[in-house]
């Protein structure tokens, strides 16, 4: 099962470069994967069903992935998921060949598509055989995310997003109520394994927990219901007709709707015993169930009777799934097969109808039969089984589950209303069917027959081969029969209302039976209401129009907006001081109320200062002088070294109390960030305004104080309050034995908690993302332009008008040393203007550049016993960078690094990825490390811990980081003031003098003559 799920996701990551080299034929390659799958799920076949009906079989994989919190890759196909399997990768495999017809090599983002859709196939597959509860809720979102996405494939039109987006708030929304009930089972339970709850239901239902666990059941029915459609929530289906058709046929046909059938179908063997079970799923499935037919016949469009029919048959299907009874579990499973075969049918015809007619539109379609007939009889064999008509599947399903429920009502002893509902939603079904047929392919009187293109049968072959199922599984059930058998045999123990009952057969024909009067009269009345269709038609149009759940969701939705937007206005006031105010005021009023009312004493034993470090008073003082006179800065550079200052005084502090590890990563970091801070101010004015007045000083000033003192009351406060010995003080132990290394802070954090600085390290790539969307409009910027050099006259022409304020001699020499062509790997010379450069800056960079590249994989290598680490080697490694991008400009930085950074973004993320998953593969668990001791000649005795290479990962995500910075703060704006010199005041200058401009010409052609005799010279020399 591991292997089918990496199959999937696999191919669907490179699916975009199928479809850039074979077009939509790329289609048919994707269909074989799930296709593959089907054939391994049918070998799996004899496994699964060694001993059916009596104790069936099952296949297990599990995954150990965190065992403290009881966290496992557990998967488990059963008969129930075995099933599902089937529909979900045989339907899906049909789906995607039809593609290959529906969709044209003009059509936008294919690749995109085509990954989605067998993602979803993939994660659909995860759903069903996953057995445990927080992975089946991450396979659930999982499908959640790709509807979204595929609902929304026209992005262009506006419908598409809108419902698009309405389905994922529903459907997200009941997602986020079945994890709480998911996480209170669980908890409850003492375990997440499903099987195992499921074994346990009867004690926890009987417990002191049997309120707990109801509350659980309504939560988890919640995600159920909104995933699967019911009344209330059943308007986002309609909607997501938005899609194309091969998205509705399969999504919300055979796969992604059938999710909350699927799991009301998991828990019924355990959980209908519950107070609330039964009249949640009887009560919203009946009311859907009659809410989706009586809408389906309102339609007009044959896409959307489908959809509301779709609505009125998952109602069936949740109370017939959910009934409890071996009877129903056998009829449901069985009408959940019927469903799939004839509903994806009916969907990929609508599709041909649109892509050959174009249109859906009952009004217009007309005699579509006679010009295509082979289409008709396949439409025509999927209307009649999901009416129930014999001898196809939806007849012997449906008649197994009038069936069920006649016998349901003669043992529990309920009333006729349940059975005379499903009588009616029947009707309906048969009414809407019949509605569905004559619209798409009936003459209709006045209306001019349809233009209808030729259908290839390549197009035609996925809706016949599910009609041709759907005729076999009618004729010959005896399969099906035999692979629901299993699921039904869960009800017998005793578990379930009705419990001494058998589950029976399914079978073309039982005799004469009540269920087969029930059918009888269903077609009876079913043809009446569809002959009387206009009289059914005028007592619709009597029904308010307020009575609509899409427009009370609009209304909320609405509703939401006019309060986000007054809240908005009301609090996001464009003023920096007041959202500092309300943050602090709350951040320090919450904590200093917490504290009064706790009137906890002061812990023993406080000091101020260290008395074996008095140098703390020192960098103390020079943290308060320094945010002193951030404060009272009327400069931004200087406002900014003086935080600067406090953070280096900080980095002092934490060199004084033994930890070098934190002092050097800070002094990195404050270093790395007065370089961002000084690049980015170039855009902004030099001197800072005071944006508030002066009566508004002194709250600053008390808030100011508040917070800081309140803060420190905290940490005094938390500090005494410890009850147990620290976690910490197992850490040097659990570095040395655990994760090979004396470094304690660097084998935390990449080790002991490898799974934070991962989640850390995604962070910085994210907002290294981001901050270079707002700057560069037409990419990331990774690849910077090349320039003409200095010696050419092109940046020297540009900017030489300021020369005349230098020494001659000097700009002479400069001049000189750009048209030099020794020690080329420093380009400063032939990129920056003569009056820009700084010699004695470029000799030193030349100096110390190696050197600290060298020093930063030091710090990498030794980072595990030593301080150091991966963190403070890109630190290390990106102060170089700007040390060169300082002495020589943007295109220095090009030459320095010919990788992008968003390259080196995704290497690193990869490689630190590649870290934690490899250990999975060989049987480990994420992130754990190996520690590999051997001997090599030269370097003699070697210990190798492998978290070293989530290390490097973490290296090169900082590298790019702060390649990134200096790219979009740094090269990117330079490259704007070359471009529009009033930006900056060197630029003004040149922009402003024509006159300069012709002098720095005459300047360069009087050196013109040096530069060549320099460059002979130089030629000469080298002969």
């Amino acid at each position: 099962m591991i292997t089918v799920l990496a199959v999937q996701f696999a191919v669907a990551a490179v699916a975009p470069l199928l479809f850039r080299k074979f077009g939509r034929n790329a289609f048919f390659a994707l269909a074989a994967v799930p296709a593959a799958s089907f054939i391994w799920l049918i070998l799996q076949h004899d496994a699964i069903y060694s001993d059916a009906g009596h104790s069936p079989g099952a296949i297990t994989e599990v995954w150990p992935w965190i065992p403290e919190l009881q966290l496992d890759l557990a998967f488990r196909m059963d008969a129930l998921a075995w099933v599902m399997s089937l529909l979900i990768l045989g339907v899906g495999a049909l789906v995607l060949v039809y593609c290959a017809r529906y969709f044209s090599d003009k059509d936008d983002n294919l690749g995109g598509f085509g990954a989605q859709l067998l993602a979803f196939a993939g994660a659909m597959f995860g759903l069903v055989t996953a057995d445990d509860l927080l992975l089946m809720f991450i396979f659930w979102e999982l499908t959640t995310v790709l509807s979204y996405l595929l609902i929304g494939y026209a992005r262009t039109r506006l419908s598409a997003r809108r419902s698009a987006l309405q389905a994922l708030v529903v459907t997200t929304a009941g997602g986020l109520a079945m994890l709480v009930g998911l996480i209170i089972l669980g908890s409850t339970a003492g375990t997440y394994r499903i099987q195992a709850i499921l074994d346990e239901a009867p004690a926890l239902l009987a417990g002191p927990a049997a309120g707990a666990v109801s509350a659980a059941v309504v939560l988890i029915l919640i995600g159920a219901i909104t995933k699967s459609a019911l009344v209330p929530f059943h308007f986002w289906l309609p909607g997501a007709m938005a899609a194309p058709t091969p998205v509705s046929a399969y999504l919300h046909a055979a796969a992604m709707v059938k999710a909350g059938i699927y799991l009301v179908a998991r828990l019924a063997p355990g959980f209908t015993e519950a107070p609330p079970w039964l009249p949640i799923v009887l009560g919203l499935g009946l009311t859907t169930m009659l809410v989706g037919g009586y809408r389906a016949l309102r339609q007009t469009d044959i896409k959307l009777i489908l959809a509301y029919g779709t609505v009125s048959q998952l109602g069936f299907l949740t109370m017939v799934m959910g009934l409890g009874t071996p009877e129903a579990a056998l009829a449901g499973l069985a009408l959940l097969v019927a469903h799939a075969l004839f509903k994806a049918t009916l969907f990929l015809v609508v599709g041909i109808i649109d892509h050959q007619a174009g249109t859906r539109d009952i009004r217009e379609l007309s005699g579509v039969y006679g010009s295509a007939r082979a289409l008709a009889i396949v439409a025509a064999i999927g209307t009649a089984s999901m009416a129930g008509i014999p001898p196809l599947a939806g007849f012997v399903a449906k008649e197994s589950v009038f069936e069920a429920f006649v016998h349901y009502r003669s043992e529990s002893g309920t009333g006729p209303w349940l059975l005379a509902g499903l009588v009616l939603g029947s009707v309906l079904t048969f009414a809407y069917s019949a509605r569905f047929m004559w619209g798409a392919f009936a003459l209709k009187p006045g209306v001019e027959p349809t233009a209808f293109k030729p259908i290839t049968p390549a197009f035609l072959a996925a809706p016949a081969i599910l009609s041709f199922l759907t005729i076999l599984y009618g004729l010959w059930p005896a399969p099906v029969d035999g692979w629901v058998q299993p699921y039904a045999a869960l009800f017998v123990d005793g578990t379930a209302d009705g419990a001494t009952s058998s589950p029976g057969h399914l079978a073309l024909w039982h005799g004469v039976t009540p269920a087969l009067g029930l059918t009888a009269l269903t077609f009876a009345l079913g043809l009446a209401m569809f002959y009387g269709r206009n009289v059914v038609s005028r007592l619709q149009s009597r029904v308010p129009g307020w009575i609509d759940a899409d427009r009370a969701y609009q209304q909320t939705i609405g509703a939401l907006d006019d309060t986000a937007v007054w809240i908005t206005g009301r609090t996001q006031r464009g003023s920096l001081f007041f959202y500092l105010s309300v943050i602090l005021t709350v951040a320090f009023v919450l904590p200093l109320t917490a504290l009064l009312l706790a009137d906890n004493p002061l812990p023993p034993n406080l000091y101020f200062v260290d008395p074996g470090s008095p140098l703390q008073l020192v960098a103390g003082a020079g943290i308060v002088i320094g945010a002193l006179a951030a404060v009272r800065a009327n400069k931004r550079f200087l406002a900014v070294l003086m935080v600067s200052v406090t953070g280096y005084g900080i980095a002092l502090m934490f060199a004084l109390q033994g930890a070098p590890d934190l002092a050097l990563t800070q002094m990195l970091v404050e270093t790395i960030i007065l370089v961002a801070f000084v690049l980015a101010m170039r855009s902004l004015p030099a001197g800072l305004r005071d944006r508030t007045g002066g009566k508004y000083r002194v709250i600053r000033v008390v808030i100011g104080l508040a917070f800081g003192a309140t803060m420190i009351f905290v940490a005094i406060y938390a500090l005494g309050a410890r009850v147990a010995p620290p976690v910490s003080l197992q850490f040097p132990q659990l570095a040395y034995e655990g994760g090979g290394g004396l470094n304690v802070v660097n084998v935390t954090l990449v080790d002991i908690r490898a799974w934070d600085t991962f989640g850390e390290i995604s962070v910085l790539a994210l907002a290294a993302t981001g901050v270079a969307s707002l700057i560069f409009v037409r990419g990331r910027g990774d690849r910077i332009r090349a320039s003409a050099s200095v010696a050419e006259g092109t940046v020297g022409r540009r900017t030489g008008a300021r020369g005349s304020t230098r020494d001659d001699a000097a700009l002479a020499m400069n001049r000189r040393f750009a048209a030099a062509t020794r020690d080329a790997w420093l380009v400063a010379g032939r990129t920056l203007a003569p009056e820009r450069r700084s010699i004695i800056f470029e000799v030193v960079t030349r100096l110390i550049f190696h050197s600290m590249i060298v020093f930063s994989l030091y710090l990498l290598l030794a980072g595990h016993n030593l301080p150091g680490g991966g963190f403070a080697g890109g630190l290390t490694a990106g102060l170089a960078l700007t040390i060169r991008y300082l002495a020589g400009g943007r295109f220095e930085l090009r030459e320095a690094t010919p990788v992008g950074a968003g390259t080196l973004l995704g290497i690193g993320l990869a490689t630190a990825a590649a870290a934690g998953m490899t250990p999975l593969l060989l049987g480990g668990q994420v992130f754990q490390s190996a520690i590999v001791e051997l001997w090599l000649p030269v370097f003699g005795d070697i210990k190798f811990v492998t978290s070293t290479i989530f290390d490097i990962g973490v290296y090169i995500v900082v590298v790019g980081l702060a390649l990134d910075v200096l790219r979009s703060l740094g090269a990117e704006i330079d490259e704007h003031f070359e471009e529009q010199p009033g930006l900056s005041e060197d630029h003004e200058a040149v922009g402003g003098s024509a006159a300069a401009e012709n002098d720095a010409e005459n300047e360069d052609a009087e050196y013109a003559d040096e530069e060549s005799a320099d460059a002979e010279t130089t030629a000469r020399g080298r002969t």
